[in-house]
């Protein structure tokens, strides 16, 4: 019996020498991350309006005058309208 045992741990003593421990495995993963960017919108520069006080004193009537106005109206609405269309971009609202 004690001869079984001595052979016993011989036996196991030797097959845990053989066995090589477990190696680390080393991953790669790729991880999606949302990263924040500033929003800067090529917009350009402000438009010359027509409707300038230069423009208004050489207007030789009331209906040049208007005329004026009325395009220069036009024009800011149209810029307006630019510059809501990339705020809204900007803020992810899209348009």
């Amino acid at each position: 019996m004690i001869l079984r045992t001595v052979a016993c741990l011989g036996l196991m003593a030797v097959t845990a020498c053989a066995t090589t421990p477990p190696t680390a495995r080393i991953l790669t993963k790729t991880v999606q991350v949302a990263v924040p960017v500033a929003c800067k919108p090529a917009i350009g520069g402000a438009p010359a309006y027509p409707d300038t006080d230069a423009a208004l004193k050489t207007a030789t009537d009331v209906y040049q005058r208007v005329k004026l106005l009325v395009a220069g109206r036009l024009e800011r609405i149209a810029r307006e309208a630019e510059l809501n269309a990339a705020l809204g971009a900007c803020e992810g609202g899209g348009v």
